[in-house]
C-alpha cells in the first residue's frame, strides 16, 4: 500500500516501483527457488525477506551469488547485519538479539522494588532459546536471581505446567523473548495459577491490541515501534492509506512493514535512476532513514553496520486507572557497536 500510494504520486525518482510478491511459506527450498526466480526472471534489484529465519541461508546464498542486496524486514535480524556487516545484507526489523535483553533487564532493574527473582520463558526454537540463555547469564550482573527457565515447544496447548514451575520457583518478574504466542500464553497461564508478579515481553506487531484485550497492569511490552495509541501524524497517514486500500489487517500491525517501505524508498531515492544492484547496495551502506516518529530515532546504516547505529526502545503497559495503554517513560537508546 505504501508503494501503490507512491506510484500514484509519480513513483521514486520519477519512475514507478514494481513489486513482485511471492509466498515461500517459510520453506527453505521454496525460498531458494523463489529468490532465483525474482533475480533471474524478474531482474529484481533488491530482495526483501519477510519470512522466518529458516529461509535466511538459502536466500543469502542466492542473493550473494547474484550480487543483490537482501533486506530483512520480518523476522529477527541475522548476525551478519551487525558490525562488521556483510556488504549485501541489511535489516529494519525492530527486534535484535542481546540489545533487546539488555533493555528488558535494565527496565526491570529500574522498575522493581526490592529483590528480583526472575523467571524466563522461551519458545523451543534456536533464536528464542539462545536469547533467553543470554538474558539468564546476564541477569546476575543486574543483581537478579534467576530461578526458573522454561523452554516451551511451539505446538504446546497447555502452558499450565510451565507456569507452575515458574510460580513455584518464586519468580516475581518474568522475561519472555519469543514469538507472541509463547509470551502471552505464558503470562495468561501464570495469572491462571494465581501468580501476582510482572512480566515483560517484546512488543511484536500484535502487542498493542493484546494489551487492550488483556487489560492487566502487570504486563509490560517493550519495542522499537511507537504504538498507534500515540496518534502521531505518521500513524494517521498509515491509517488513511490502509483505509483507502481496504486493508483487512488491523492498522496497529502495519508499522513494521511501513518501515521496510520507508527504507526502500530512501535507498532507491539515494541510488538514483536507473537503479541497479550495485548502486543500491552502495547507497544503503551509508543511509539514514527518517522514521517520522515510528521509531525513537532514524535508522542509520554505515559501511560496517547494517542493523542501526542506535537501538531505540520504549515500554508500554495497560493502566487500569486511566483505562488505556500508557508509555513507561521516554525512549531509551543503546549504541550498536
Amino acid at each position: 500500500i505504501y508503494f501503490d500510494k507512491a506510484n500514484k504520486a509519480g513513483g521514486i525518482n520519477g519512475h514507478p516501483v514494481n513489486l513482485v510478491v511471492l509466498d515461500n511459506q517459510s520453506n527453505p527450498s521454496k525460498a531458494a527457488a523463489d529468490t532465483k526466480r525474482l533475480l533471474l526472471q524478474d531482474n529484481a534489484v533488491i530482495i526483501v525477506n519477510g519470512s522466518l529465519s529458516s529461509t535466511y541461508e538459502p536466500m543469502i546464498n542466492e542473493t550473494r551469488r547474484a550480487g543483490a542486496p537482501l533486506l530483512f524486514g520480518g523476522s529477527v535480524c541475522p548476525p551478519q547485519v551487525f558490525p562488521k556487516a556483510d556488504p549485501l545484507l541489511f535489516c529494519t526489523t525492530s527486534f535484535g538479539a542481546h540489545y533487546d535483553s539488555n533493555m528488558a533487564l535494565a527496565f526491570i532493574k529500574e522498575k522493581a522494588e526490592g529483590e528480583v527473582k526472575i523467571g524466563f520463558s522461551a519458545m523451543a526454537i534456536p533464536v528464542s532459546r539462545g536469547e533467553i540463555d543470554y538474558a539468564e547469564q546476564q541477569s546476575p550482573e543486574y543483581g537478579f536471581e534467576p530461578v526458573a527457565k522454561e523452554i516451551i515447544p511451539p505446538p504446546t496447548a497447555n502452558y499450565g505446567p510451565h507456569a507452575v514451575k515458574i510460580k513455584d520457583a518464586g519468580a516475581n518478574w518474568v522475561y519472555s523473548w519469543a514469538p507472541w504466542v509463547t509470551q502471552i500464553k505464558t503470562f495468561e497461564a501464570l495469572r491462571t495459577q494465581g501468580w501476582e508478579g510482572n512480566l515483560i515481553a517484546f512488543a511484536h506487531i500484535n502487542a498493542e491490541d493484546e494489551l487492550a484485550r488483556v487489560k492487566d497492569d502487570g504486563l509490560y511490552v517493550f519495542g522499537a515501534n511507537a504504538l498507534f495509541q500515540e496518534g502521531l501524524p505518521i500513524h494517521k497517514e498509515i491509517e488513511e492509506t490502509a483505509k483507502a486500500a481496504n486493508v483487512s489487517y488491523p492498522v496497529t500491525q502495519l508499522a513494521e512493514g511501513w518501515i521496510v517501505a520507508m527504507a526502500l524508498d530512501a535507498a532507491l531515492t539515494k541510488a538514483g535512476w536507473p537503479a541497479d544492484r550495485a548502486k543500491l547496495a552502495a547507497a544503503m551502506s551509508g543511509l539514514e532513514v527518517d522514521t517520522q516518529g515510528l521509531r525513537g530515532g532514524p535508522i542509520k546504516w554505515t559501511a560496517d553496520n547494517h542493523f542501526r547505529t542506535e537501538a531505540w526502545y520504549r515500554v508500554y503497559r495497560w493502566d487500569s486507572g486511566k483505562g488505556g495503554i500508557v508509555g513507561e517513560g521516554d525512549w531509551k537508546s543503546f549504541p550498536v557497536e
